[in-house]
């Protein structure tokens, strides 16, 4: 049932504990935003963990409160107990086995994504908030909770990741205007830029391998990164590959597609006018309009076909 931030802030206001999770491959506004939900709550007096079922890029241990989640995978019989699951960022078909580890536990679901299927409990949805971590930002607006460091590092991060570090045409003022609120709770734009940014002697040397896979088709319109298990079992990350394709002149879908194991491919989009939501969809994933993503269990050259197939059918 779909709600207004006013009464997802009256339902946590009321309840004294809560499990956040977000979805399986945590990026930095998933991560941001568990992280910065979880101080706000801790600063009301109440007991929240983050869960997640799931690694994590190591990169993301400049975000306050990172070695407090619980990664799910190490303990995947674990079950917990709280008055609420808080699912941030996805829908519950997106955040792995944390919603059943939780028996008889309703669901107050925070997201921006379009594709959001609104099977949740309670849902709060802004498909034009630019990142989670930004509705979080306005959900401690409601709670009046007064920012510290720890909530601004980590909402920052989110907002930044999610709009390529304000580049993407996501980007809105309130946006800016939060992200300066941030900073001057003590949010440290350089110093998580960098740490973002880094990336291991390995992963460089891959990013080298996996320039040498991209292909250009439908005339141009389409730029791919197509990495084979043998690559990808090598890297840390595979953060911002997708952005070197992205720059091609003439491209408007731009596809990075991870051969994760032998038939699973992890598929993410960017675009600057196809809707990659929609495609993504079609092949059971989501996310938004100009960035999306999927899984599709298939082997790499069978899985580039077919999305290659549904994109051309797509392109405007």
């Amino acid at each position: 049932m779909k709600i207004s931030l006013e009464e997802m802030a009256q339902k946590i206001s009321v309840a004294n504990s809560f499990i956040i999770t977000v979805h399986v491959n945590p990026d930095g506004d998933a991560l941001g935003s568990a992280l910065g939900l979880k101080f706000i709550l801790e600063g009301m007096g109440k007991e929240a963990k983050v869960v997640i079922d799931d690694k994590w890029d190591k990169n993301f241990s400049i975000l306050s409160g990172i070695e407090s989640v619980i990664n799910l995978q190490e303990n995947p019989e674990e079950k917990f107990k709280a008055d609420y699951v808080i699912l941030l960022d996805a829908s519950i078909d997106r955040c792995g086995k944390v919603i059943e580890n939780c028996p008889d536990m309703k669901v107050l679901n925070i997201d921006h994504h379009v594709s959001n299927d609104d099977k949740a409990d309670f849902l709060y949805l802004d498909a034009d908030a630019p990142a989670t971590a930004e509705i979080i930002y306005r959900l401690a607006k409601v709670l009046k909770v007064e920012f510290n460091t720890e909530i601004a590092v980590n909402l920052y991060t989110g907002m930044a990741t999610d709009t390529g570090f304000f580049r993407y045409s996501n980007t809105k003022p309130y946006t800016m205007i939060a992200a300066a609120e941030m900073m001057e709770a003590g949010a440290k734009p350089n110093k998580i830029s960098e740490a973002l940014e880094v990336k291991s002697y390995e992963t460089i040397k891959g990013l080298a391998a996996a320039m040498q896979t991209i292909e250009i088709s439908e005339n141009g319109k389409v730029a791919g990164v197509y990495l084979p298990y043998e690559i990808v079992k090598d890297l840390d990350t595979t953060e911002g590959f997708i952005d070197q394709v992205r720059i091609i002149e003439g491209v408007d879908v731009a596809v990075l597609m991870k051969e994760k194991e032998p038939n699973l491919c992890r598929v993410s989009m960017r675009s600057k006018e196809t809707n990659v939501s929609a495609i993504a969809q079609s092949l059971g994933g989501g996310g938004h309009i100009r960035a999306a993503g999927a899984t599709i269990e298939l082997p790499l050259d069978e899985a580039k076909k077919k999305l290659l197939e549904v994109i051309n059918e797509a392109l405007v």
